[in-house]
């Protein structure tokens, strides 16, 4: 009987590297946002904050470049894969530090077709999670 050779038992694709950070840590353990923050308001970077001193692998940093985009919080936590809560937490002190904004949400005079991008985007970014 053949065994496979080393090779086969090799992955196809790398493994993505694994934070050994727990979630919480990075807030500190805080649960709640200083800023309302509802799962669909649309997160924009400032572009006038000041510089940011993180590395660009530092969650912070992979935030704000997610906002130049203007993703929603629920898309945020889905793509940098962070409990909602911890999203919530970030982008929270970075709204209170100057570095991000919150756009308001759908008002009343909404057009269907505004509301339903907005309902496709929260759900994309809800089913990533």
């Amino acid at each position: 009987m053949d065994l496979p050779s080393h090779d086969a038992w090799e992955p196809s694709e790398p493994l993505a590297e694994v934070s050994l950070v727990r979630p919480y840590t990075l807030t500190s353990g805080r649960t709640e946002s200083r800023v309302d923050l509802p799962l669909e308001a649309p997160i924009r970077t400032l572009q006038s904050a000041p510089p940011p001193e993180w590395p660009s692998s530092d969650v912070r940093a992979r935030i704000l470049s997610l906002g130049t985009a203007s993703p929603s919080v629920a898309e945020i936590a889905a793509r940098l894969t962070l409990p909602l809560g911890v999203a919530r937490v970030l982008i929270g002190d970075l709204v209170t530090q100057g570095y991000l904004r919150v756009d308001a949400t759908l008002g009343e005079t909404a057009s269907a077709d505004e509301r339903r991008d907005l309902i496709g985007r929260t759900l994309r970014g809800l089913r990533a999670l």
